[in-house]
């Protein structure tokens, strides 16, 4: 089954549209592909604005709604909401919890310390009894898989900080978590977010879009970038692709880098997916 995922930030290094609006808007154009957020910012949107705009899309989409929830990386979208950037865990562990009662019909209320659901009760409902899924995004902590375990529909993994190796690795960590909470591993879905991909036989525009592009905007160093993203010609990016899939990755999300996103698309399509087979 084929995602279609939108990012989310208030304020970033570059422009950037709402995420939750920027999904809807393609709604009618997805056909049966399933739609997510990868990821959200629940303690920045509040967890009841979030549940509110994933039911609707939910709704929208016929049932096709999956919300990725992660805390953030930019201290800039707490400022901007207001919220203190040292807060951010113990913030997330319950928005999550918050999300779920919100999101489940008839379920308990969820009551804490920065969040409080008694009283609630959001209609319309989501389409699903159980709900809007609720992957939780980590990049590889025990603290984090832990609490994807504990809490989570689903992972998801970050695909600038983890190579094929290191995936397989984290995710044989994640699944004796899921056994400690007494959840089956092979019920636990998993996906790579966000695999940003540049399709290209040329090996010094390979290397631009590694080293003035993505190696600025991720914070990471270049030669950490290429053996981690799919950057490269269309043979290179298949092998990669593979790599992850035989590591365990069940869903890859590609992110396309440059002015034409669309002839990137095209180019996995054709020349990267072909030689996968599928």
């Amino acid at each position: 089954m084929r995602w279609i995922t939108a990012n989310d930030h208030l304020v970033y290094r570059r422009p950037w549209l709402d995420g939750p609006v920027a999904l809807a808007s393609v709604v009618p154009a997805s056909g049966s592909m399933t739609l997510g957020t990868s990821i959200s910012l629940p303690v920045v949107r509040g967890p009841a604005a979030l549940a509110k705009a994933a039911v609707a899309i939910d709704r929208l989409s016929g049932g096709r709604m999956v919300i990725g929830a992660g805390p953030g990386s930019s201290e800039r979208d707490y400022r901007a909401a207001g919220i203190a950037w040292e807060e951010r865990w113990p913030r997330f562990e319950e928005a999550v919890q918050a999300l779920r009662a919100l999101l489940r019909p008839g379920s308990p209320p969820f009551v804490g310390s920065y969040y409080s659901t008694e009283g609630m009760e959001l209609l319309p409902a989501a389409t699903r009894p159980e709900g809007v899924p609720i992957w939780v995004g980590s990049w590889g902590s025990d603290t984090a898989l832990r609490r994807a375990a504990r809490l989570g529909d689903g992972w998801l993994a970050s695909g600038y900080n983890a190579t094929p190796e290191t995936f397989a690795e984290t995710l044989e960590r994640l699944r004796g978590h899921l056994r400690s909470e007494g959840r089956d591993p092979d019920g636990f879905p998993n996906a790579l977010a966000t695999v940003f991909t540049y399709v290209t036989d040329n090996r010094a525009e390979a290397d631009d879009v590694v080293t003035e592009v993505l190696s600025p905007t991720l914070r990471r160093p270049p030669d950490e970038l290429r053996e981690r993203l799919l950057v490269g010609s269309a043979s290179e990016c298949a092998d990669k692709v593979a790599r992850y899939h035989a590591a365990g990755a069940e869903r890859i999300l590609i992110w396309p880098v440059g002015d034409d996103p669309f002839r990137q698309l095209e180019r996995f399509r054709d020349d990267v997916m072909s030689r996968l087979g599928s």
